[in-house]
Order: C-alpha cells, then structure tokens, then sequence
C-alpha cells in the first residue's frame, strides 16, 4: 500500500515559458523549486504522479548530522536551520522537531566507530555526546535492557515524511511558482547545443534552465541525452504502528531495529540498511560501479525479484518524446514491501520496546532508494548539457539534507555564493581515477 500522504489539487493549465523547469516533486524538487521562486524566479515544477509520493514519503523522516558522511556534514547542519526557516515562511506544518536522537548499542566496536566520529564531528561545531552504559540505560529506559553505551545528538530532530514534500510545494505556490500534478517531463528540447524547452506530456515549456531531481528516475533521463550518472537502487520495507505507546524515545537507533514517532502519534519502524535487491537494465550495465558497495553491504542486502525491472525507472531504451513515456506507465513507484522483512522488524521492535505489544499494524509500505556509488548525492550543473542541473542520488538519507539541496540548487543558478562546498557533490568524481578513496572523516 502507499506510504502516508499528505495530498492536495493543482492547477492543469501548461505555462509556455519559466526561468527554470524543476523536474521531479520529491524533496530535492520541491526545495530547489522553492528557493528559486523565493528569490523571485519564474518557475515550473513538474511532478508525473503525487508530490512526494516516492521516496521522500517512504523514509524515517530522520533530520540528522549524527553519523553523517563528512561530505555531507556542512549540508546537514545547515539544513537543520533551513526546515526552520521554512517552516516559518510557508506557515505550514512539516513537522520538523530538534527532538534529539539516541543511537543506543550493546557492541563496544560500533560504539568506538561512533566516538572516532564524534571526535571529528565536535571539531566542526557538532553537539553529539556520548553515553555511558548508565546514561544509555536511563534514555532507553523505555527498552528495559542494559547498554554498553550510546550516543544522544540533541540538536538533531524529525521532520514528517508524509506532510513535508507537499508543503514544501505550497511554498513554491505561495512565491509565485506554478506546481504540476500528473505531468510527466518526457524530455528536453536544446538549441545551440544548450537546453531550450522540456517536453511534457501536456505540451512545451520553453526554457534555458532545468533541474533533474527525479530521483530513481534521474539516471535514465540523464541517458537519452547521452549523459552518465551511476545510479543503483534497492528496495526497502517499513510499516507503522498505530498510536498510542507513552514515553518511548522520538527517534531510535539500534543495530536490530530503529523506531520513529511520526507526526500523528504512529511509530515507524524499520531495520537499517536491510533491502532487497531488485535488478534493473541500468544495475546490470553500470555493476562495476556500485560491486564495492553492494560487496561491503552484502549481509544487509537480499536478492529482490522483478518488481524493479518492470516498474521502468532503471531502462536503458530510448523513447520518444511524441508518446507514452516511463514515466506515465508509473506515475508512483510504490513497490510491494517484502513481508519476511515486515515480520521481522515488527518482532525485533516488539522485543526491543514492549508498549508496541499492544499496538496493532497501521500500515507497510516499501521504497525504492537511489545511490551513487560513493552515497554522496550529486549536485550539479555541470552535467555535460549546458543548462541541465542534476540533484540527484540522495542514497537513502537525503530527506533530511533537501532543503540544503535545493538551496545549492538555488545558488548555482543564481550566481550566489554556495551554503556550503560544492566539489565533493560534482557528478565528475564518477570519471575520476581516486574518487572510491575519499575519506569518510
């Protein structure tokens, strides 16, 4: 079943012309969108299907810098600061709480992993401190068991995967921008060698400036033009618990499962980095790239089925921009989760935090998240076609940096100085002999 959604109508009518097309409405779409209509661009984005209905409705709804890879950090803690300054201007709810985060571990190697992390996260102005096993025992009081340590990251928080894309939208709306439903980008037209227009479903929006940020969908658009981008995804499973447990922690992490309190007072629960793998036409031909990844993750990762395959979002054909697309075939990607791992996570959940007992399932669902080999995302404009800008590739813990990368999005095409570095988020790294040995931290 889809994950929740918040919903709401947009107008039809096709604009002729904008000073930037966005396409795709996930939360790398509609945060660039919005920073671009803020600072009074004429813009345009397009959504084939529901907004936020993929992927950015289908994660924890995690705000963190916890853990986070150090090329993602600067964004991180930056976009911390931009949910609440968006919040504020939309005047809506999408919510993002500074609730904290507990990462709790009974095995003294990960809790040496995260300590090595901390160490260098502190030196970059990150509060992130670390439990003793009396201090874990007393925030996970809740789980009833003993620690052998933790971390509590308090200036970290939630946000609602199920509300946060859509109003993020409305923002674009509210600054003057247009927002399309069910109208899929079928492709571009250029002129001069540069980006001119994109073809939709509905007509021709002339145009000297386009945001790819489809997300799984992002690496076949990128190939009818010709253009590389390593992209992989897999498949995960996560469900919610109807309301009603008192004091369980907001957000959770432990090896065996991790638990989040959603905006209605359900709890999401979900096992890290467990997924299936679904192979694709794209996985097959870009395999070299991601076999480090998938090696190193090979005890969290299953085989899938064809679930993937026949969705069309990985293909490696051609189509042509005068007919049915892919991307009108699936207007949602909304895979069938995988019930042994729906089992599995509700038990360990049950067994981690007893005041689940009693609650009955609200609802399963399951996502299909894209990554870059490296799982660094890439943003870009210097794509290989003058005026296509890819933001893409969020591997799996973008939601909480979107509003960062919209704003970067923003800031490239406006000439600003960037929030933060841009190098490490180039899509050139991918052609570049040493990229695979960047340091984490």
């Amino acid at each position: 079943m889809p994950a929740p959604l918040f919903t709401f109508d947009t107008p039809a009518d096709l604009p002729t012309d904008a000073d930037c097309v966005v396409i795709g409405a996930g939360i790398a779409g509609v945060s660039a969108a919005y920073w671009l209509a803020r600072a009074g661009q004429k813009v345009v984005l397009l959504e084939k299907g529901r907004i936020g209905a993929e992927q950015s409705s289908r994660n924890w709804g995690w705000c963190r810098q916890q853990n986070r890879d150090a090329r993602e950090l600067p964004l991180s803690t930056k976009s911390l600061e931009l949910w609440e300054e968006m919040t504020a201007d939309i005047g809506e709810d999408m919510g993002f709480r500074r609730c904290g985060l507990l990462y709790l571990s009974k095995d003294q190697a990960e809790i040496e992993g995260w300590a090595k992390w901390g160490r260098f996260a502190r030196g970059e102005g990150v509060d992130t401190r670390m439990l003793t096993a009396e201090e874990a025992a007393e925030r996970g009081a809740a789980t009833g068991q003993t620690w052998a340590g933790g971390v509590w990251s308090p200036s970290d928080g939630t946000a609602d995967p199920s509300r946060a894309a859509p109003m993020i939208a409305k923002g674009v709306i509210k600054h003057g921008g247009v927002v399309l439903q069910n109208c899929a980008a079928r492709g571009l037209e250029t002129s001069a060698g540069r980006v001119s227009g994109v073809v939709t479903e509905r007509g021709t929006i002339r145009t000297a400036q386009v945001v790819m940020a489809g997300g799984a969908w992002a690496s076949s658009f990128l190939h009818q033009y010709g253009l590389a981008f390593p992209q992989a995804s897999v498949r995960s499973s996560i469900l919610s618990v109807a309301p009603g447990a008192e004091g369980l922690p907001d957000a959770l992490h432990t090896a065996a499962v991790s638990v989040t309190r959603r905006g209605d007072g359900a709890y999401t629960l979900a096992i890290s980095g467990k997924a299936a793998v679904d192979p694709t036409p794209g996985m097959i031909v870009q395999a070299k790239h991601f076999l480090p990844m998938f090696t190193k993750r090979w005890k969290s990762l299953g085989p899938g089925g064809l679930q993937a395959w026949k969705a069309g979002f990985e293909t490696r054909k051609i189509w042509a921009l005068d007919r049915i697309t892919p991307m009108e075939r699936m207007r949602v990607l909304d895979p069938t989760p995988a019930k042994g791992l729906i089992d599995m996570t509700l038990s360990r959940a049950r067994a981690l935090l007893p005041a689940l007992k009693a609650l009955p399932v609200q609802a399963t669902w399951a996502g299909f998240i894209d990554s870059t080999p490296d799982g660094v995302p890439v943003i870009d404009t210097e794509t290989g076609l003058p005026g296509l800008t890819l933001a893409a590739g969020l591997s799996g813990h973008g939601f909480g940096i979107g509003p960062g990368v919209g704003h970067l999005v923003a800031d490239m095409l406006l000439g600003r100085t960037p929030i933060t570095e841009i190098a490490q988020y180039r899509l050139s790294r991918f052609n570049e002999s040493q990229w695979g040995k960047v340091s984490k931290f």
